[in-house]
């Protein structure tokens, strides 16, 4: 049912809910900034995309479209997107990225979200090491390091359709082992 309330949940925000806005980062938020953390590796900037994260997540919950998926499916894209738009600033050298619209302060995880984040990120890891060397490390490339299908066909020397292919079964490989 986790997955209904929070595509309700969604709904409400679309609506400028803000007690739903709020239950929905009381729900999600310890995921997500697990997502941004493992990204980032710097508490602060991890902290920083969250906060992007929620702006986005309230400007586009409209554009949400319940399909079937789970709709943390959705909401990790965007951390996940978020998080790596400033990992890629950060090495272009960019300090600080603008955010037009809201700002909003999001008070850190607490201890309970950070060992459910932590526990997540453990069986992530445990599922990336159990696939083939090289699938693993791409998916890393590309989901953790913000590296671009381009960059990982010339590292692994394979055309970029191979890239593309390695990555969508990964994913696909991935998935299964995160839902047992």
């Amino acid at each position: 049912m986790e997955r209904d309330e929070i595509e309700k949940l969604i709904a409400r925000v679309a609506l400028s809910d803000r007690g739903a806005f709020e239950e929905l980062y009381d729900r999600v938020s310890a995921k997500l900034f697990g997502v941004c953390l493992r990204i980032l590796d710097k508490r602060a900037a991890a902290e920083d995309a969250m906060q992007d994260t929620f702006v986005k997540i309230w400007n586009n919950a409209g554009r949400y479209q319940s399909n079937g998926l789970s709709p943390m499916t959705w909401l990790i894209t965007i951390a996940r997107n978020t998080a790596i738009d400033r990992l890629r600033a950060r090495r272009a050298g960019h300090q600080d990225i603008d955010t037009p619209g809201l700002k909003l302060a999001a008070p850190g995880p607490s201890p309970e979200q950070s060992a459910i984040a932590a526990s997540e990120a453990a069986r992530l890891g445990a599922c990336l090491d159990a696939m083939d060397k090289d699938r693993g490390a791409a998916i890393r490339g590309a989901y953790l390091q913000g590296q671009s299908y381009t960059e990982l066909a010339e590292q692994f020397d394979v055309p970029l359709n191979t890239m593309r292919t390695w990555l969508r079964r990964g994913l696909i490989s991935l998935r299964d082992c995160m839902s047992r």
